[in-house]
């Protein structure tokens, strides 16, 4: 395995299907308003992270209109949002992209997201089988790359048909804002070795991880392509792993079997593969939670999608990272609970330790720059006093 020197890009999470400091409860749960949204964005945009994802789905508020709200109190962060084949039209959903790539000045990200649970589905008014789902999905992104670029598109597919389409107002971004995407199936896989840029995989052991990027990147050497990898976890960090431990069970320390037994029921019926994947890691059972090194599953006991942490003290939860660096990904999606406060405790901790990328479109960013903390008997800056000694 070689051994990466590259920066890394981490982006945070906007929690709009709720916050809190336990899992699965109501107690300590958090008010989750265009407020509190705004608070964790601006947090983010200070600290230094690259960008936020916006979940998608019934659970969430919408993506679309957190981030076009939220996105002009913050000046360099960018906005990973979801567009859902088979829900929106193609030509719609470029219009979007475009305005909102505009209003942003280039701080869109698109998410690429199929949609793996049927009863969802249905509600939405989706009744395809998974792999029609992908079907429309390549039909959709054909269609919508093409209207990005600037082309004018005729096409009758089995999915889509379309006559005449193209846009008048193009992105900011060349030739359009990057995918992102994330599909563990041979169906999924196919589509996004033709489509997208990014393909992101859900936290699983590195040696799972590995062989999943080995296998994607083989499949788009092999039609002339290439794609980087991104990766998705959340993150107890604290200065002791002792003391992170301590917080990883605090977090489910409210949650009951019979909670349990119903959010596996319910990841049970979806026909994700990726979910299917996570579900594996931990069968369920609290007894064995720990799947990997310091890469703790508690998380996935009760929430779908993402279900694992990076659990330890900041140079262990930064040598975790860089073994997955190692393997070839280069982009970070983590939250943690609640996300306000995490959003701060992982920057100041591990960001130090990391080599990142800085974005560059609009200020130079400081890490950790300093001077921190309050000034000493009205006198002094601790960093000031400590550089003079």
């Amino acid at each position: 395995m070689t051994k990466s020197n590259s920066k890394s890009n981490i982006l945070w999470f906007l929690p709009t299907h709720g916050d809190g400091r336990y899992l699965g409860t109501g107690i300590g749960g958090r008010e989750v308003n265009f407020n509190y949204l705004r608070q964790v964005a601006q947090a983010a945009d200070q600290l230094g992270y690259f960008g936020v994802l916006l979940p998608t789905g019934r659970s969430c508020e919408d993506s679309w209109i957190v981030a076009s709200s939220v996105a002009p109190f913050t000046e360099r962060l960018r906005y990973l949002v979801a567009v859902r084949p088979g829900l929106q039209s193609p030509t719609v959903a470029a219009r979007m992209t475009a305005t909102l790539d505009r209003i942003t000045n280039g701080r869109l990200l698109i998410n690429v997201v199929t949609g793996g649970d049927p009863v969802e589905n249905k509600g939405d008014g989706i009744f395809l089988a998974h792999d029609e789902r992908y079907e429309v999905t390549r039909e959709f992104l054909n269609v919508y790359g093409d209207l990005l670029a600037g082309k004018t598109v005729d096409v009758e597919g089995k999915h889509i048909h379309v006559e005449g389409g193209k846009l008048l107002f193009p992105p900011v971004q060349s030739p359009r804002p990057p995918l992102y995407f994330g599909g563990s199936s041979d169906a999924g896989i196919d589509v996004a070795v033709d489509t997208v840029d990014k393909y992101l995989t859900w936290g699983e052991p590195p040696a799972q991880v590995a062989e999943k990027v080995a296998k994607v990147r083989a499949a788009a050497e092999a039609r002339g392509r290439k794609l980087s990898f991104g990766i998705r976890l959340h993150v107890i960090v604290r200065e002791t792993n002792e003391e992170a431990w301590r917080a990883a069970n605090e977090l489910i320390k409210h949650v009951s079997d019979e909670t349990i037994a119903t959010a596996q029921k319910n990841f049970a019926r979806m026909d994700s593969v990726g979910q299917q994947r996570m579900a594996q890691l931990h069968g369920g059972k609290r007894d064995k939670l720990e799947i990997a090194p310091n890469l703790w599953a508690g998380v996935g006991l009760v929430r779908g999608g993402a279900g694992t942490a990076l659990v330890g003290d900041a140079k262990t939860v930064a040598a975790r990272i860089k073994e997955y660096q190692d393997i070839g990904i280069d982009t970070f999606i983590m939250s943690g609970y609640p996300h306000l406060e995490e959003a701060y405790r992982f920057a100041e901790l591990v960001f130090p330790l990391l080599s990142l990328d800085l974005p560059s479109n609009v200020t130079k960013l400081h890490f950790n720059g300093g001077p921190f903390g309050e000034t000493v008997g009205s006198d002094y800056r601790p960093q000031q006093r400590v550089s003079e000694s």
